[in-house]
């Protein structure tokens, strides 16, 4: 992603790594994990669920840290960026618990900073080891990512692509009212503010229409029209594509100049500094997807999903370095990508959901591990909100999931009100990937569930969340740390 950055934002990047580092060798050692995701895929979940876990000795069999009772607690610290909203761990965990209902969806970023205590596996390392990680786990949302593309491109060509995804079938009913618009609108005509407002307006209900799970659309830049964060209502997000004529310039103070302006103040004030102040000092990244969502949407879903996911996956400053570059810049040296809300589907297909993962993002998983980055696809529920059965029909035994729904969803005709717990048959996945993407596959029945209730010990005690290979995603994401 050349020209991200200038020579100055490297410099600051170097003197802030550097700095980091100094204080790594006389305190803690920090790692700093970034988890993004496109929106309800399950990020605050994610975060919520690792915490609760580290921090009150959750089961986590394939974590080899813990499992080897090498890890003596864990704990939450004041967080090292002040001027970062703080992650409201605690306040999604009284949702979750407590009210059994699922947090609100990330709209900004926010950092929380955990403490891992723990014992070195070699003699070794436990004569020169503190033994303990501080863990800086960065939240922020994936489609602020999708911006990240914006900065090699100039104003014609954001608008020549935006015409033409809005063109597609899959989004041109969607995008009608803001195609008449900007078809009618004259970029030559003098600057006006109410029209340039009436044309932003429009392009972000496109846009979020899009979003919407009959289409679940991914490739939606720019982000903040969908998470606009402390830019809600700002004039930086005044701004649209425009139906342009060939690529010459803008007359001066006509609309087309103004609204190439704004583009690219957005980039220069909002793109830019995101990228420099949190993208570039990550070592570690969690991508989230749902791409069941986009199974069931189909496969202009699935494809639009793979074109994001590709971008995403480019932005990223992938590799491993040496110990001597690694003082003043910092590298994503592990990627993982992972399908989230695994525990809506048997067991039998958590494989084969990992599968169409991997095939989603095989191009771009390729181009990161060719600078150096260790890249892997995982299918897994960070909380689990079901669990699994049989139920006989006739002389045919089927698997199910059984769990409660949430308020308002239905399935087969059925309303669920909540309360009542049910048994579902949600289908199975292919075993062929192609055969899910392409959409010659029958959906799998998608129905949300709320919260479980967390089971107790004979003493009384309240268990861990339970999820579905949080122990493998902590182990690839951290394990090497503990070592």
């Amino acid at each position: 992603m050349a020209g991200l950055t200038t020579f100055g934002d490297e410099a600051r990047i170097a003197l802030d790594t550097l700095a980091g580092r100094a204080a790594g060798l006389v305190s803690t050692p920090a790692l700093r994990l970034g988890v993004t995701g496109l929106s309800r895929a399950g990020k605050t979940v994610f975060i919520t669920a690792l915490v609760h876990n580290l921090i009150h000795g959750g089961r986590l069999p394939l974590f080899e840290a813990m499992k080897s009772g090498r890890i003596a607690g864990a704990r939450l610290e004041h967080q090292p960026d002040d001027t970062v909203p703080r992650f409201q761990y605690e306040d999604h965990v009284a949702a979750l618990v407590g009210e059994r209902v699922w947090p609100e969806s990330t709209r900004a970023i926010s950092e929380l900073r955990l403490i891992v205590e723990y014992e070195s596996a070699s003699a070794w390392g436990r004569m020169f080891s503190r033994g303990r990680l501080a863990l800086d786990i960065v939240d922020y949302p994936g489609e602020w990512l999708l911006d990240l593309p914006l900065l090699g491109k100039d104003f014609s060509t954001f608008s020549r692509e935006a015409a033409e995804l809005a063109r597609l079938p899959v989004r041109a009913d969607l995008a009608a009212e803001w195609l008449a618009l900007a078809g009618a609108t004259d970029p030559d005509a003098p600057a006006d503010e109410m029209t340039a407002r009436k044309l932003a307006e429009s392009f972000a209900a496109y846009l979020k229409a899009c979003k919407e799970d009959s289409r679940a659309l991914s490739t939606l830049p720019p982000g903040r029209f969908l998470m606009p964060g402390d830019l809600d209502g700002s004039p930086a997000l005044t701004f649209a594509p425009l139906i342009l004529e060939g690529d010459g310039k803008a007359r001066s103070g006509s609309l087309r100049a103004m609204m190439e302006r704004r583009y690219e103040a957005y980039k220069s004030h909002v793109v830019k500094p995101f990228f420099r102040d949190h993208i570039a000092r990550l070592d570690r990244q969690i991508v989230l997807i749902d791409a069941m969502q986009a199974l069931n949407a189909g496969p202009e879903a699935v494809a639009d999903l793979e074109r994001a996911l590709t971008e995403i996956l480019a932005c990223f400053r992938a590799g491993r370095g040496f110990f001597l570059t690694d003082l003043v810049s910092r590298r994503i040296d592990r990627i993982l990508i992972a399908a989230t809300k695994a525990d809506h589907i048997h067991h039998e297909s958590h494989d084969r959901l990992q599968a169409i993962v991997r095939r989603l993002t095989e191009r771009a998983a390729e181009r990161a591990r060719f600078s150096g980055a260790e890249v892997e696809a995982l299918a897994m529920a960070a909380v689990r909100a079901t669990r699994e059965g049989t139920v006989s029909q006739g002389r045919e035994t089927l698997p199910v999931i059984i769990g409660t729904p949430l308020k308002g969803e239905t399935i087969g005709g059925e309303t669920f009100d909540g309360e009542a717990e049910t048994a579902i048959f949600p289908g199975d996945l292919p075993q062929n990937p192609d055969t899910a993407i392409q959409g010659a596959a029958d959906p799998v029945r998608f129905v949300r569930f709320r919260p479980p209730r967390l089971e107790r010990t004979a003493e009384g005690a309240t268990l861990s969340l339970p999820h579905i290979r949080l122990d493998r995603a902590l182990q690839f994401l951290i394990g090497d740390q503990l070592a």
